[in-house]
């Protein structure tokens, strides 16, 4: 039987940040995940750190909330933020009474909102129509969640916590009105096991409610969905924003090599409805060209969707756009009876790190032992000079600081691989730089599920290849290097190669189609895996 003062449910952003910072307080805490970490909502979203700016006019709490964590987390998650500045922009047809008034909630929520000239903006940003009336500087950067939250991983098992990925919550006990523990279920083996702890914090985002059930509490989550394309072209150096109120299609995300198109906004039932549908993606197309010129021009790479976990507490009945991006903290001993046991959910991205911080400070304050957190002021990776000077000596070009930057939580580890073995600085995936050192870095760590957890600890195959070179020289590593038998080669190719594929089918056409034609003879033709029988391990996209 394993013991905890806290076990926390949920590896996404939220999860991994209450773990982290209760770690930090001294907490023994861990954490379980039906999957791997990172692999729901978290993973599924445009990938903006935003300003504010969207929120100010209809929600200027969220705003406020933002423009703090932004500025918070450009400095101790360094390694996870591109700082590339950005823009909303205000197009022909756009109202001028909106905009005043989102310049006046920008100044009251604090968020700095330079009006800039706009022939210079169209000489910067050249993607852009003509038909652009005014735009305003604002602070939004691009954030990668995967190295986020393996980053707040690795920083708190490195102070005690507990990590059970692959793990289910089968029953939660309690005794009385007291919750005492879990029944959890190791999938990969199918062994149950029960954990003892004093409190359970309930962060399964869009899952919230089905996990609140299971401790006998109705949790009424708002699941909606929201679609992104990506194209394989960096299409802006910016984050550019439509100056309008909150709609369609709002946002374009740089995000390394790749431009990132969002969102959508559709209710749905299931918190798992990753699929978004062909009407979706003609509206994102249709609505995004009216900013960016020529936008049909551009190959779209793939398409893949988030599940937003609203809750709209009250009778407000708010939903879609129209419910808060707030986040709300559930104390269930104080709401519905039940001691032992902690909801937070709702929220962003942008806010998780806060969001974690508040549920720490309940959590502690129940078990008697609260002291203030240091999330704020304490990076997530501390630069290692020396690994940080071998690898930039290493490789050449730009692979050196991306590698830097991707890998800054276990650099030591791919300093060692590099010294281990001198060849494994090898470039295995072109598109993003990522080497035979850095997948064997991860790969130590890893239960080997799929290529899946391989690329996204290190973007193997998210380049504009999807995979298609790439996937077959990291299996083949895999095999050569020990960490997967020779029996697993076909199998674990050919189920990454088909979450790829799923992604790509909604926007197959024109020069992505000869794209995926390409990829069909390499590996139909040459590697015969259209033969190859394999049960898909999760709802990957």
């Amino acid at each position: 039987m394993l013991k905890y003062q806290v076990v926390v449910i949920g590896g996404g952003a939220t999860g991994s940040g209450v773990l982290r910072d209760l770690a930090l307080r001294g907490v023994k805490v861990a954490l379980v995940d039906k999957g791997d970490l990172c692999s729901g909502t978290s993973a599924r979203f445009h990938g903006l750190l935003h300003s504010g700016g969207r929120y100010a006019v209809n929600d200027l709490d969220a705003a406020r909330e933002c423009i703090t964590e932004n500025l918070i987390l450009k400095k101790v998650a360094w390694h996870c933020v591109e700082d590339c500045g950005g823009y909303f922009l205000q197009m022909e047809g756009d109202d001028d009474r909106y905009v005043q008034k989102w310049v006046e909630a920008c100044q009251a929520a604090g968020i700095e909102a330079v009006e800039t000239d706009r022939d210079a903006v169209l000489r910067e940003e050249p993607c852009l129509r003509k038909s652009l009336q005014r735009a305003f500087r604002v602070p939004d950067a691009a954030i990668d969640g995967f190295r986020l939250v393996y980053s707040n991983a690795r920083s708190a098992t490195r102070h005690g916590a507990g990590m059970y990925p692959y793990t289910a919550v089968k029953e939660i006990f309690r005794t009385g009105s007291r919750v005492t523990g879990l029944e959890v279920e190791n999938i990969l083996t199918g062994e149950r096991s029960r954990m003892e702890c004093e409190i359970v914090v309930n962060a399964g985002g869009a899952f919230a409610g089905s996990i609140a059930n299971l401790a006998g509490v109705d949790l009424t989550m708002l699941p909606n969905r929201g679609a992104m394309i990506v194209f394989n072209h960096r299409i802006a150096n910016k984050v550019l924003n439509r100056l309008r109120p909150p709609s369609d299609a709002d946002i374009f995300v740089p995000h390394n090599t790749t431009m990132i198109l969002g969102t959508t906004s559709v209710d749905v039932v299931k918190p798992d409805d990753y699929r978004p549908s062909r009407e979706e993606l003609d509206r994102l197309m249709t609505l995004g060209g009216e900013m960016v010129r020529d936008l049909g021009d551009y190959r779209p790479l793939r398409a893949y969707a988030g599940v937003r976990p609203l809750y709209s507490p009250g009778t407000s009945g708010a939903k879609g756009r129209a419910a808060t991006r707030n986040f709300v903290l559930i104390d269930h001993g104080r709401e519905d009876g039940l001691e032992g046991f902690v909801t937070i959910t709702g929220g962003k991205f942008t806010i998780y790190r806060l969001m974690s911080e508040k549920t720490a400070d309940l959590v502690t304050k129940k078990i008697g032992c609260y002291v203030p957190g240091s999330t704020s002021r304490e990076k997530l990776v501390e630069p290692d000079k020396m690994a940080t000077e071998r690898v930039r000596k290493t490789f050449v070009s730009g692979f050196g600081e991306l590698t830097v930057t991707r890998s800054a939580s276990n650099l030591d580890e791919v300093k060692a691989e590099l010294a281990r073995n001198p060849l494994s600085k090898d470039i295995l995936c072109e598109c993003e730089g990522v080497s035979m050192a850095e997948v064997m870095a991860s790969a130590r760590h890893l239960p080997l599920q799929s290529l899946g957890e391989v690329r996204r600890r290190t973007r193997m195959g998210t380049g504009t290849c999807q995979g298609v070179f790439c996937g077959v020289r990291t299996t083949g590593l895999l095999v050569e290097e020990g960490f997967l038998g020779p029996d697993k080669f076909g199998p674990f190719l050919a189920e990454f190669l088909e979450k790829r594929w799923r992604g790509q089918q909604a926007v197959l056409h024109g020069q992505q189609l000869a794209e995926a034609e390409l990829a069909l003879g390499v590996y139909s033709s040459l590697l015969c895996l259209e033969r190859i029988q394999y049960g898909a391990f999760n709802n990957e996209g």
